[in-house]
């Protein structure tokens, strides 16, 4: 063996240990939280609706049914996904009470793991079906095809949940932290923020708003693709989210709890009930009440903010649920089966179906270390004269002993009886090896091994679930740590031996869970939660001033750069539209260059030493702002740059003067072609962006943002701009609630800009972008002018593109503008706005 590795055989200096299992909660503690909300332990509220009853159980899929969503077509139909790689389309039978399978669909290479239905358009009035999978990619369906139509390919990992919005938007969660927003076969954003597994996904009714849930434990509100505010409160990995209205929704999590929330931050109410993982939640139609399965083998419907009926199923992991138009429930689990749950009796299941589910009921078997029967001891238990007694409560369970066995049975208020829901395992008190979970990196293993390199060498975490290749796992660990292949064998061989007798087959009672590797939850075993305009001192009458009224620079009330002195003018007798698009960038052009140097040499005195401007430093900067104020074709020296980058590097407090004779500097040709080369490039971009900074000097921020806008002059500086455009726009966005006017329309110019330059394009990611920042900053300018260059820049942005305009109006954009269409003053503003509104 190589010296540089410990041994793996388990001889003497053996440093791989399989880290310590999650420890359990008490069965007490659980029963407690259940008791806060009114759902107690051994059974729940009495049922303030009707019962649900059996209507039918469908045999379709070979494997967990991972996910199910409500169809549009055919009436009251729905589709469901599972781990035999298959949609189905399920329509129901007339006038029978069950459903039958009308359509297969297939595209995954590995297990399906989410649906949604995207809503009809004229191209599909039926709607499409969006399916996520372990393979990384969402298949789109029609629903008279078993292939897909095509397949979005951008995610790194597993896609575990989708949501649909208005207008063909598509929200995909993803093991790889983040979120996408699709539009037809384009990706047209990423959310990133999250940093582990995102679970859930939800579009808000409100357009632009958008939930994540994620294993990081917290969920985030994104509005038109940017993170406004993240919630917190789960004390383990969300699980799902569900829409109650424009303001409030519902989240669960692992830790068995359900929250409701306003999307203002507050939660309103925490609920329990579960004693294990919430896989699912799903609300009633024009209801506030809902539905949640997990992974204690039951069904929990909810009402009025209490559990009222608790259905048992006979598997393990409840993993999804949907509810019908008609108020009936459909729930997906991990024998594969769906089951079909209603209020009616003209729809509930015959006597023979409903005896026959009762006996499957009857011969699972039940771990009580996964459910929520509470600590067990056998010797103490009545026997079947416990079950002449009956029962106070709709769910109440009771657990008995006969013939050496312990069973559980629950009380059903409507049928007055005890009905059996299963043999109790493991209730002498032994504890199964794979009870509890380790969590690392945001997911649940069976084992996690740390691997030590070298005597004192740094230590690597090694990943494990028993559903898992060895040899895979051992592959990938060797790959992604850059050690040598040549210990495969090794690697391969101890995680086989350290996971003797650990194997997932067709009959394993474990029920991992191929998302998490986590089988089972019990409260408490989690590891941790979530730990969670400055004034300008040189200013003062007749002084220069960069930005003021007093500075040439400044947007002046005579001539519109981006129309013309009379053009808006001429637009309100002819309905032309003479604003967009845009064809050429808008530039900062207008300067006083004797104020500008008299107060840049002023300031040279208060300059560190080392940092000083000799008198000849000054006579060139002097000539070189005279050769690009005055179209000179004489060329800027070497040495005249050099300067200059001596002086933008100034002190904060001083260096306003530099940059703004960078700002006019950078249209001449040469100066731009040296400072955004693609060897300066990178590191003249960062020194910019570094005034952009919240907490800067407002004249710093606006006279950075006027220089980037002044880059986009020339086909160098243009090509910098966009290279750095996601870096570039993500920091200028968070100026957007400065006091000065002036930065806001120079933000509202980069934006154009940018316009400008996307709009030759079919960067749909890049329009994306520029969407969300001219979305997220006209919510809060108010000065006319920069509302006058965001429309111009939103009606460049989208014009002559189909896509471009759809994902604005899902981003909500055109309810965002529609105020400007009744402005009076200036004439331009109402006219451009009238002219955008027209394309969406």
């Amino acid at each position: 063996m190589h010296s540089g590795w410990r041994a793996f055989s388990g001889a003497p200096g053996m440093m791989t240990i399989p880290v310590e299992k999650g420890k359990e909660a008490g069965a007490a503690a659980v029963a407690a939280a259940a008791a806060v909300s009114g759902c107690l332990r051994d059974g729940v509220m009495a049922s303030a609706g009707g019962t649900y009853r059996l209507r039918c159980s469908l045999v379709g899929h070979e494997l967990d049914v991972r996910g199910l969503s409500c169809s549009l077509f055919p009436t009251g139909s729905f589709v469901s996904v599972s781990r035999d790689r298959t949609a189905r389309l399920w329509a129901p039978d007339s006038p029978s009470r069950g459903f039958t399978e009308v359509h297969c669909m297939s595209g995954h290479s590995n297990f399906v793991s989410c649906v949604c239905v995207i809503p009809p358009s004229e191209l599909y009035p039926h709607g499409l079906i969006a399916t996520g999978g372990n393979d990384s990619n969402i298949c789109i369906f029609a629903l008279d095809n078993s292939t897909p139509l095509y397949v979005l390919k951008g995610h790194k990992n597993t896609v575990c949940s989708l949501s649909s919005g208005k207008f063909g938007t598509l929200l995909s969660g993803s093991w790889d932290t983040t979120a996408k927003v699709w539009l037809n076969d384009k990706c047209m954003m990423t959310l990133q923020g999250h940093t582990a597994a995102v679970w859930a996904v939800k579009i808000l009714p409100e357009q632009g708003l958008m939930l994540t849930g994620s294993a990081d434990k917290t969920i985030k509100l994104w509005k038109a693709g940017r993170c406004e505010s993240t919630f917190t409160g789960h004390e383990d990995c969300v699980r799902g989210l569900a829409v109650l209205s424009e303001t409030e929704f519902l989240s669960c999590a692992n830790d068995a709890s359900i929250r409701r929330w306003q999307i203002s931050g507050e939660c309103l109410q925490v609920y329990y009930g579960h004693t294990n993982y919430i896989y699912c939640i799903s609300v009633f139609p024009q209801s506030r009440d809902f539905v949640t399965t997990g992974e204690d083998r039951s069904l929990r419907i909810w009402r009025k903010g209490e559990c009222t009926q608790t259905v048992r199923l006979p598997a393990q992991s409840i993993w999804c649920c949907c509810v019908l138009d008609n108020g009936d429930i459909v729930v997906g689990a991990s024998d594969g089966i769906i089951r079909v749950f209603t209020e009616s009796l003209e729809r509930t299941a015959s006597l023979e179906e409903i005896q026959a589910f009762e006996n499957e009921l009857s011969q699972a078997t039940i771990d009580p270390k996964t459910g929520d029967l509470g600590d067990i001891n056998a010797d103490e238990l009545p026997g079947r004269e416990h079950l002449d007694e009956p029962g106070t409560r709709d769910g109440q369970t009771r657990l008995i002993k006969d013939d050496g066995k312990v069973e559980a049975y629950q009380w059903s208020i409507s049928e007055g009886r005890w009905m059996k829901i299963g043999d109790v395992v493991g209730s002498s008190g032994a504890t199964q090896q794979t009870s509890g979970k380790v969590l690392f990196e945001g997911k649940e293993y069976d084992y996690v091994f740390t691997i030590d390199v070298n005597e004192g060498g740094p230590s690597y975490k090694l990943p494990y679930n028993i559903s898992d290749d060895p040899w895979l796992t051992a592959y990938n660990f060797l790959q992604k740590n850059d050690l040598n292949p040549m210990f495969l064998d090794q690697v391969a061989k101890f995680i086989i031996d350290n996971t003797k007798g650990q194997t997932l087959g067709p009959t394993n009672t474990v029920f991992s869970d191929p998302f998490t590797g986590g089988g089972r939850y019990v409260p408490g075993s989690s590891s941790g939660s979530n730990e969670g305009p400055a004034a300008d001192p040189f200013t003062g009458t007749g002084r220069y001033v960069p930005g003021s009224a007093s500075d040439p620079a400044a947007p002046q009330s005579g001539a519109d750069p981006l129309t013309g002195t009379a053009a808006y003018k001429l637009a309100a007798t002819k309905a032309e539209n003479i604003y967009f698009p845009k064809k050429e960038a808008v530039t900062f052009d207008q300067a006083n260059p004797i104020q500008i140097l008299g107060k840049l040499k002023e300031l040279n005195r208060s300059a560190p030493e080392e940092q000083q401007l000799t008198e000849d430093d000054l006579g060139l900067l002097e000539k070189m702002l005279s050769i690009t104020c005055n179209t000179s074709l004489e060329a800027p020296t070497a040495q005249q740059l050099q300067t200059l980058w001596k002086a933008i590097n100034w002190p904060n407090d001083i260096v306003f003067p530099a940059l703004d004779i960078l700002r006019l500097s950078i249209r001449h040709p040469n100066v731009n072609e040296s400072f955004c080369s693609e060897k300066d490039g990178m590191q003249f971009t960062s020194h910019l962006i570094k005034f952009l900074n919240p907490g800067g000097k407002q004249a710093n921020q606006m006279l950075a943002l006027r220089i980037f806008c002044n880059c986009f002059i020339h086909p160098v500086g243009q090509k910098l701009m966009m290279s750095q455009g996601d870096l570039i726009m993500s920091q200028a966005i968070e100026l957007k609630m400065s006091s000065s006017k002036n930065i806001h329309v120079a933000l509202a110019t980069l934006a154009l800009n940018y316009a400008v330059c996307l709009h030759k394009t079919s960067n749909i990611e890049g329009k994306a972008q520029c969407l969300s920042l001219i979305s997220t900053v006209i919510e809060v300018v108010q000065d006319p002018e920069a509302v006058f260059r965001l429309l111009v820049a939103l009606g460049t942005l989208i014009s002559g593109d189909s896509n471009a305009v759809q994902l604005a109006k899902s981003l909500g954009v055109d309810s965002q503008i529609k105020k400007y269409s009744s402005v009076s003053e200036p004439a331009k503003v109402n006219e451009c706005c009238r002219f955008v509104l027209n394309l969406l």
